[in-house]
């Protein structure tokens, strides 16, 4: 096997005239995004499967028509690609073979903040050959968060959230730094979650929160990681005015897209302030 997908490497293209890869594979949801926003469309040879679900992905409709794979060794050999792009944490089998035969991948792991982000939509982009609109990326971004954030209003708001399966974000993550740019006070630490952990409805009721954020967005069919969703305690939340639905899709992986969610949270403060 090792030999086979050896051979198959060898035949991988050298790039373009100007030294860009010119078949790129994506394997993870955050490398398609970044793929599909900073490469010429001629230098992809294939996404993930992920990248066309609009449930979770934000480029479902620029991955239309590419070739798709599920990050199996074979499938990405048969791609003949001279760049390949894997996040730290997925497809790691894959990733262990194409170390092992002479081709490691481009790894991308998890931003901690915003200059993580800014780094990994530089590495990305050097890669590809467009270091420019890396920049242009990133230029949007910031001018979105400075946008969004001037109305960040005092005093901060306490904020919870809650993903599905009641899962949060923990202190020293991108989404703690999205709550902090949003003039929010993330209380995960204060009811025991030092890192990305769940939360229980009892724990998010007794925490004296002014904002749940919640992934209420289009969901396919009913599934136990949603049903908290459903509960009498968000209920009452909601009535209350204390929760915002924030699709988990705009700030899982690196791009524009995270100052929507500053926006959005900086709205949904100035809401809750304004009914105290």
């Amino acid at each position: 096997m090792v030999l086979l997908l050896g051979a198959g490497l060898a035949g991988a293209g050298a790039g373009d005239a100007e030294g860009r890869p010119a078949r790129v594979v994506s394997m993870n949801l955050c490398a398609d995004e970044l793929l599909l926003r900073l490469a010429d469309r001629e230098q992809i040879a294939a996404v993930s499967y992920l990248a066309r679900d609009p449930r979770g992905s934000n480029v479902a409709e620029q991955a239309e028509g590419l070739p798709r794979t599920r990050g199996l060794s074979e499938e990405v050999i048969a791609l003949k690609p001279d760049l390949i792009i894997a996040g730290a944490f997925t497809t790691r089998a894959t990733v262990a073979l194409l170390k092992r035969i002479g081709f490691p991948p481009l790894e991308i792991g998890v931003p901690a903040d915003f200059d993580g982000m800014r780094g990994q939509i530089r590495m990305v982009a050097a890669a590809l050959g467009h270091p420019e609109r890396g920049e242009a990326m990133i230029a949007e971004l910031d001018a979105r968060l400075a946008e969004a954030m001037q109305w960040a209003g005092t005093p901060r708001l306490r904020a919870l959230v809650m993903r599905p399966n009641a899962f949060t974000v923990a202190p020293g993550s991108l989404g703690d730094a999205v709550l902090t740019a949003a003039g929010l006070i993330n209380v995960a630490a204060e009811i025991g979650q030092d890192r990305t952990g769940q939360v229980s409805l009892e724990a998010a009721a007794l925490a004296d929160v002014d904002l749940v954020i919640l992934d209420e967005g289009a969901r396919g069919a009913p599934s136990l990681a949603d049903a908290l969703l459903r509960h009498p305690v968000l209920a009452e939340l909601r009535r209350q005015g204390r929760t915002v639905s924030v699709p988990n899709r705009l700030w899982t992986c690196p791009g524009p897209q995270v100052a929507e969610v500053v926006t959005r949270l900086v709205a949904a403060a100035r809401a809750r302030t304004s009914l105290r």
